[in-house]
């Protein structure tokens, strides 16, 4: 008998950092990826990758219309942003095309005593109850702050060596986008995912102000960090940020100084890996805070 195709798998949010990064880690392990972006023109994903065209800004779509973006699939890794108020007809078009496993970008704000009016627990508890009353098998994954947020401060560390910015001693446990797509990649290809919630987080406490220290450190100059009051924070220096998020982001940081982040272990236990440090993470992307 002739070889089966492995099932395909289909990755929304390809072109961000996390969907990137997943993207080449499976097909570095020769699955069949389908990636979905607004702009296939313009994705650069590699040659063995079928990259499709998923853009929800007009009318709204019907789930037959986006069947056929997951015909032969069986896994689905969910992006917050890749439907939006449309997710629900995304996951049933999935459910027709084959898909049987959803893994689920979330956020480690979904917990226990969190706020729920908080508007980023708010849109990703919504995330996860659409998936989970799709009937479809699922993974969450839970990372808490992302190191890629840093690449806010790349338009002052381009043009100088002082960065001002609100909470310098706020302490988190970045995670590199590289080890949330090593964890997607074993729950989407791995059995023994099906209902769990892995919390995701880098294996170190850093501040805010260590942060930058590290990618002045990565890049041979020494960088100085100017706390400045939240109230003079602009969206300028949170340019990934809704501006009716920013305020809840600011006192989520001001709730953060001085405190000990959750740590946990989970990327080794299961991608076999200790999780990159931030500095890591700052030598790999050091090329886009060059002038």
């Amino acid at each position: 008998m002739p070889p089966t195709t492995p099932p395909t798998i289909v990755v929304t949010g390809a072109t961000g950092n996390v969907g990137r990064a997943l993207v080449d880690q499976l097909a570095a392990e020769g699955a069949p990826v389908r990636a979905l972006t607004r702009a296939p023109e313009r994705a650069e994903l590699p040659d063995t990758v079928d990259v499709s065209r998923l853009d929800l800004s007009g009318d709204r779509p019907r789930p037959a219309d986006l069947t056929p973006l997951f015909e032969g699939a069986s896994g689905l890794f969910l992006h917050l942003q890749a439907a939006g108020a449309h997710t629900a007809t995304l996951l049933e078009a999935a459910r027709a095309g084959g898909v049987r496993h959803v893994t689920v970008l979330s956020s480690g704000i979904i917990q226990d005593g969190a706020d729920p009016t908080h508007p980023i627990y708010a849109a990703h508890a919504e995330l996860e109850a659409r998936v989970t009353e799709s009937g479809l098998g699922h993974t969450f994954l839970r990372p808490n702050a992302f190191a890629t947020n840093a690449f806010q401060w790349v338009p002052q560390i381009r043009t100088g060596d002082t960065v001002r910015g609100p909470f310098g001693g706020a302490v988190t446990a970045p995670i590199h986008e590289a080890d949330i797509a090593a964890v997607a990649t074993r729950t989407l290809l791995d059995d023994g995912h099906q209902g769990a919630v892995h919390r995701l987080t880098g294996p170190e406490a850093v501040t805010t102000e260590q942060q930058i220290h590290a990618i002045g450190a990565a890049l041979g100059r020494t960088l100085r960090f100017v706390d400045i009051p939240p109230r003079e924070v602009g969206p300028d220096l949170f340019p990934h940020v809704a501006p009716e998020v920013l305020p809840a982001l600011l006192a989520s940081f001001a709730e953060a100084v001085g405190t000990e982040p959750e740590i946990t272990t989970t990327v080794e236990n299961i991608t076999g890996k200790k999780a990159r440090t931030f500095p890591q993470w700052a030598t790999d992307h050091k090329a886009a805070f060059r002038p």
